[in-house]
Protein backbone atom coordinates (compact mmCIF):
# COMPACT_ATOMS: atom_id res chain seq x y z
CA UNK A 1 0.00 0.00 0.00
CA UNK A 2 1.64 3.37 -1.14
CA UNK A 3 0.35 6.03 0.88
CA UNK A 4 -0.61 9.51 -0.59
CA UNK A 5 0.87 12.63 0.59
CA UNK A 6 -0.14 15.76 1.60
CA UNK A 7 1.51 18.22 -1.06
CA UNK A 8 1.58 21.25 1.58
CA UNK A 9 3.42 19.05 3.73
CA UNK A 10 7.29 19.62 1.69
CA UNK A 11 7.09 23.48 1.89
CA UNK A 12 6.13 22.60 5.52
CA UNK A 13 9.08 20.09 6.30
CA UNK A 14 11.64 22.36 4.77
CA UNK A 15 10.80 25.06 6.79
CA UNK A 16 11.33 23.11 9.93
CA UNK A 17 14.59 21.80 8.44
CA UNK A 18 15.81 25.04 7.95
CA UNK A 19 14.76 25.90 11.75
CA UNK A 20 16.47 22.50 12.95
CA UNK A 21 19.70 23.47 11.00
CA UNK A 22 19.42 27.00 12.73
CA UNK A 23 19.26 25.72 16.37
CA UNK A 24 15.77 25.78 16.48
CA UNK A 25 14.62 22.61 18.90
CA UNK A 26 11.23 23.20 18.20
CA UNK A 27 11.84 22.58 14.16
CA UNK A 28 13.61 19.48 15.05
CA UNK A 29 11.21 18.01 17.40
CA UNK A 30 8.17 18.66 14.52
CA UNK A 31 10.68 16.99 12.33
CA UNK A 32 10.39 13.92 14.79
CA UNK A 33 7.04 14.03 15.98
CA UNK A 34 6.32 13.41 11.86
CA UNK A 35 8.56 10.53 11.21
CA UNK A 36 8.98 8.92 14.92
CA UNK A 37 6.14 6.40 14.84
CA UNK A 38 6.84 5.12 11.18
CA UNK A 39 10.83 4.70 12.14
CA UNK A 40 9.56 3.25 15.04
CA UNK A 41 7.14 0.56 13.67
CA UNK A 42 9.80 -0.18 11.08
CA UNK A 43 12.80 -1.11 13.67
CA UNK A 44 9.99 -2.85 15.46
CA UNK A 45 9.50 -4.98 12.43
CA UNK A 46 12.99 -5.67 12.36
CA UNK A 47 14.13 -6.08 15.42
CA UNK A 48 11.31 -7.78 16.89
CA UNK A 49 12.16 -6.38 20.25
CA UNK A 50 10.10 -3.17 21.55
CA UNK A 51 12.77 -1.93 24.00
CA UNK A 52 15.44 -2.54 20.99
CA UNK A 53 13.37 -0.80 18.66
CA UNK A 54 12.61 2.63 21.18
CA UNK A 55 16.34 2.27 21.74
CA UNK A 56 17.65 2.50 18.11
CA UNK A 57 14.56 5.21 17.12
CA UNK A 58 15.93 7.53 20.29
CA UNK A 59 19.18 6.94 19.45
CA UNK A 60 18.35 7.66 15.74
CA UNK A 61 17.21 11.00 16.39
CA UNK A 62 19.99 11.76 18.79
CA UNK A 63 22.57 10.90 15.79
CA UNK A 64 19.87 12.97 13.14
CA UNK A 65 19.79 16.04 15.84
CA UNK A 66 23.65 15.68 15.84
CA UNK A 67 24.22 16.12 12.17
CA UNK A 68 21.43 17.98 11.11
CA UNK A 69 23.87 20.58 9.13
CA UNK A 70 25.16 17.74 7.01
CA UNK A 71 21.61 17.56 5.67
CA UNK A 72 21.43 19.00 2.07
CA UNK A 73 18.11 20.92 1.38
CA UNK A 74 15.79 19.36 -1.40
CA UNK A 75 17.05 15.94 -0.22
CA UNK A 76 14.31 13.23 1.15
CA UNK A 77 13.97 13.83 5.22
CA UNK A 78 12.22 10.71 5.50
CA UNK A 79 14.92 8.26 4.07
CA UNK A 80 17.95 10.57 5.75
CA UNK A 81 16.18 9.58 8.63
CA UNK A 82 15.57 6.12 7.80
CA UNK A 83 19.02 5.49 7.00
CA UNK A 84 20.39 6.54 9.86
CA UNK A 85 18.00 4.02 11.64
CA UNK A 86 19.30 1.12 9.93
CA UNK A 87 22.85 1.88 10.03
CA UNK A 88 22.12 1.85 14.18
CA UNK A 89 20.36 -1.79 13.23
CA UNK A 90 23.19 -2.80 11.25
CA UNK A 91 25.56 -1.85 14.05
CA UNK A 92 23.31 -3.46 16.60
CA UNK A 93 22.93 -6.73 14.86
CA UNK A 94 27.00 -6.60 14.66
CA UNK A 95 27.66 -5.75 18.57
CA UNK A 96 24.94 -8.90 18.93
CA UNK A 97 26.75 -11.12 16.75
CA UNK A 98 30.44 -9.96 18.50
CA UNK A 99 28.94 -10.55 21.97
CA UNK A 100 27.03 -14.10 21.19
CA UNK A 101 24.46 -12.34 23.44
CA UNK A 102 20.81 -12.81 21.65
CA UNK A 103 17.85 -10.18 23.17
CA UNK A 104 15.06 -12.22 24.16
CA UNK A 105 12.37 -11.05 22.04
CA UNK A 106 9.81 -9.18 23.05
CA UNK A 107 6.29 -11.21 21.17
CA UNK A 108 3.45 -8.19 21.46
CA UNK A 109 3.18 -6.47 18.29
CA UNK A 110 2.90 -2.06 19.10
CA UNK A 111 -0.44 -0.89 20.40
CA UNK A 112 -1.92 0.30 16.73
CA UNK A 113 -5.03 1.47 17.22
CA UNK A 114 -8.51 1.15 18.28
CA UNK A 115 -9.78 -1.47 15.31
CA UNK A 116 -11.42 -4.22 16.52
CA UNK A 117 -9.77 -7.43 15.21
CA UNK A 118 -11.78 -10.75 15.15
CA UNK A 119 -9.78 -13.95 15.93
CA UNK A 120 -9.33 -15.32 12.62
CA UNK A 121 -7.94 -12.12 11.30
CA UNK A 122 -5.84 -11.97 14.22
CA UNK A 123 -4.58 -15.72 13.75
CA UNK A 124 -4.13 -14.72 9.93
CA UNK A 125 -2.40 -11.36 10.88
CA UNK A 126 0.08 -13.30 13.11
CA UNK A 127 0.90 -15.58 10.35
CA UNK A 128 1.57 -12.92 8.12
CA UNK A 129 3.90 -11.33 10.44
CA UNK A 130 5.58 -14.75 11.48
CA UNK A 131 6.26 -15.30 7.70
CA UNK A 132 7.90 -11.64 7.13
CA UNK A 133 9.62 -11.53 10.58
CA UNK A 134 11.43 -15.05 8.99
CA UNK A 135 12.49 -13.40 5.66
CA UNK A 136 16.56 -12.30 5.77
CA UNK A 137 17.08 -9.01 7.25
CA UNK A 138 18.50 -7.72 3.81
CA UNK A 139 14.58 -8.46 2.53
CA UNK A 140 12.41 -8.06 4.97
CA UNK A 141 13.77 -4.30 5.30
CA UNK A 142 13.49 -3.61 1.50
CA UNK A 143 9.96 -5.08 1.86
CA UNK A 144 8.59 -3.17 4.84
CA UNK A 145 10.13 0.49 3.34
CA UNK A 146 8.47 -0.51 -0.01
CA UNK A 147 5.09 -1.62 1.18
CA UNK A 148 4.56 -0.35 4.95
CA UNK A 149 6.36 3.25 4.21
CA UNK A 150 5.57 3.77 0.02
CA UNK A 151 9.03 3.97 -0.34
CA UNK A 152 10.13 4.06 -4.00
CA UNK A 153 13.02 2.21 -5.07
CA UNK A 154 15.28 4.67 -5.32
CA UNK A 155 14.44 5.98 -1.48
CA UNK A 156 15.14 2.26 -0.38
CA UNK A 157 18.54 1.50 -1.72
CA UNK A 158 19.20 4.85 -0.73
CA UNK A 159 18.63 3.78 3.01
CA UNK A 160 19.86 0.69 2.74
CA UNK A 161 23.23 1.64 0.87
CA UNK A 162 22.95 -0.58 -2.31
CA UNK A 163 21.59 -0.14 -5.62
CA UNK A 164 18.02 0.53 -6.86
CA UNK A 165 17.98 -2.68 -8.63
CA UNK A 166 19.03 -4.85 -5.82
CA UNK A 167 16.22 -2.83 -3.84
CA UNK A 168 13.87 -4.01 -6.61
CA UNK A 169 15.54 -7.13 -6.39
CA UNK A 170 15.30 -7.77 -2.56
CA UNK A 171 11.85 -7.11 -2.37
CA UNK A 172 11.16 -9.09 -5.24
CA UNK A 173 12.74 -12.09 -3.39
CA UNK A 174 10.78 -11.23 -0.71
CA UNK A 175 7.38 -11.34 -1.96
CA UNK A 176 8.35 -14.68 -4.13
CA UNK A 177 9.53 -16.28 -0.72
CA UNK A 178 6.08 -14.78 1.13
CA UNK A 179 4.12 -16.53 -1.56
CA UNK A 180 5.68 -20.16 -0.86
CA UNK A 181 4.79 -19.83 2.26
CA UNK A 182 1.48 -18.01 2.96
CA UNK A 183 -1.97 -19.62 1.17
CA UNK A 184 -3.10 -17.13 -1.62
CA UNK A 185 -5.97 -15.35 0.90
CA UNK A 186 -3.22 -14.09 2.85
CA UNK A 187 -1.16 -12.54 0.47
CA UNK A 188 -0.62 -8.78 0.81
CA UNK A 189 -2.32 -6.71 -1.84
CA UNK A 190 -0.06 -6.61 -5.07
CA UNK A 191 1.75 -9.54 -3.75
CA UNK A 192 1.51 -11.12 -6.80
CA UNK A 193 1.82 -7.93 -9.65
CA UNK A 194 5.64 -6.82 -10.68
CA UNK A 195 6.18 -3.52 -9.74
CA UNK A 196 7.80 -0.84 -12.17
CA UNK A 197 7.59 2.13 -9.61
Amino acid sequence: MIRETDPTLPNEEAEWIRAAQSGDRDGFNRLVERYWDRLYRWLYRMTRDRHTAEDLTQETFLKALGAVQSFRPGSNFRAWVFRIGHNNFVNQKRSERRTKHQLPEDAAAPDVGGVEITTENREALEVIHQAVADLPDDFRSALLLRVEEGLSFREVAKILGTTEETARWRVFKARQKLMKVLSPELLPPGATAGETT
